[in-house]
């Protein structure tokens, strides 16, 4: 009798275990399930993430490091490095049917942020020790449907400028920013948007809207808010996509003194999977931010309108399904098309831009084992640009992709007379760097295997 109590203490015991063990692996299973977190199961979430860097060889540098926040700017010609230059860890969690989180770890390769290249000033996305990082991207929580067809998401968070639409369509952030992210304008910011649909059934007519502090994820430097709207239409069964896009912020208010931003920016791809084509234009007012500090032979320091124009082209298709695709994108663009050879304004000297969007020029000196020794600001931020890259993607195995391409980036200044250079020189120079991409991306799966969002 005794033995037969003694079995059924011990089965038992063990169906007990057993339950706990299958519960915790099925809630093991929920916490880390992309399917299920997609469906919108309550209790379950996806640990992601994705890297990307290159093998690069830097085979041409302008002499003026112009360029400001670009890639390669204030690197040595000839230098070749191996670097990572994105490493995302994130999580995704559905609290309940109504409400989700998301926190996103960043590491991100180092910036000028419109420091002088032999500056030693902490910059960019670094420790001041030069090690790279995690810091805190994303930090948001969703209220599903506040309304039908619309959610509201309050925390730090993507904006509306491109993260949404131009960038997915682009596709290879690992290759480059879109043209707007390269001006810099937020990827993420921390404040309260909504994002919705007008017809929640199909979700071909949306829109995004965010008020943010305009500081990313930085504590808000002043009470000065930034207001993002985006409005987007699908067409031809989501082949065809119009997207409309404005921001606006004050950036200094003061009684002599109103200093503000405004972007417009259009957006049109027609995007499938064999073939994509796009094209994403803007137009970035920013009032009285251009300082000449001296104004030669014209009169007085002056404050201008700064008008930057840009323009981007692209296209990326199949070669062998699923294996091999090629990528092809052309930008034009211009700092401020108030300062030309044909202007009065041409006559300014030592420009600057108090909002950071346009960067300056440098002469640099380098020491003998190719470091930037010192750098001369030159006061030209006037150069257009023409940025050039093409490339070919290959992908041995869904989501690990290797990418060879080159990127070009072409300056020519407006100036009449360009600082650091002889009077009539050709001031015309270009950065171009040959690059061995790799990028791949873990627990999370995608609706296309080429969209790298």
């Amino acid at each position: 009798m005794r033995r037969r109590i003694g079995s059924t203490k011990s089965l038992f015991t063990t169906m007990v275990v057993l339950s706990v063990f299958s519960a915790t692996v099925n809630a093991q299973y929920l916490l880390d399930n992309d399917s299920a977190y997609k469906a919108g199961a309550a209790k379950s979430g996806r640990l992601w993430g994705y890297v990307f860097g290159d093998f690069y060889y830097k085979a041409h540098s302008d002499s003026l490091n112009r360029g400001g926040a670009n890639q390669y700017t204030g690197i040595p010609q000839n230098r070749n490095a191996f670097q990572f230059r994105r490493i995302y860890l994130g999580y995704d969690f559905n609290i309940s049917e109504k409400f989700s989180s998301e926190l996103l770890l960043a590491a991100e390769d180092n910036f000028p942020a419109f420091n002088p290249p032999s500056s030693t000033a902490a910059s960019g996305d670094e420790l001041s020790n030069s090690k790279e990082t995690f810091f805190i991207k994303l930090a948001n929580i969703r209220w599903k449907n506040i309304w039908k067809g619309t959610d509201l998401v309050v925390g730090e968070q993507p904006t509306p400028a491109f993260v949404y639409m131009s960038e997915r369509i682009w596709n290879y952030r690992s290759i480059e920013r879109t043209i707007t992210d390269i001006r810099r304008t937020p990827s993420y910011d921390m404040g309260a948007g909504l994002q919705g649909a007008f017809d929640p059934k199909t979700k071909n007519f949306g829109y995004n809207l965010l008020v943010a502090t305009g500081n990313s994820d930085k504590p808000a430097a002043s009470s000065f808010k930034w207001f993002y709207g985006d409005i987007y239409h699908y067409f031809l069964d989501k082949r065809l996509v119009i997207d409309l896009y404005a921001d606006y912020q004050r950036l200094n208010w003061q009684p002599t003194w109103h200093h503000d931003r405004q972007m417009l920016k259009g957006f049109i791809a027609y995007n499938t999977s064999p073939i994509t084509i796009g094209v994403e234009g803007f137009v970035n007012n920013i009032r009285n931010d251009t300082k000449a500090l001296v104004y030669a032979g014209q009169g007085p320091a002056d404050t201008i309108n700064t008008a930057a124009r840009g323009i981007s082209f692209f296209i990326h298709g199949d070669i062998i399904k699923e294996k091999l695709r090629f990528f092809v994108r052309c930008d034009l663009y211009n700092p401020n098309k108030n300062v030309g050879a044909n202007s009065q304004d041409s006559a300014y000297s030592a420009l600057s831009s108090p909002s950071g969007y346009n960067t300056g020029s440098y002469k640099i000196t380098q020491n003998n084992t190719g470091g930037v020794s010192s750098a001369t600001a030159l006061g030209d931020i006037t150069s257009k640009e023409t940025f050039v890259t093409a490339g070919l993607d290959f992908t041995p195995y869904k989501n690990v992709h290797f990418e060879p391409n080159i990127w070009y980036n072409h300056y020519n200044s407006q100036l009449t007379t360009v600082p650091g250079m002889m009077a009539g020189a050709n001031n015309a120079n270009h950065d171009m760097v040959w690059r061995l991409t790799f990028f791949y991306v873990f627990g999370k799966v995608y609706k296309n295997t080429y969209n790298q969002f």
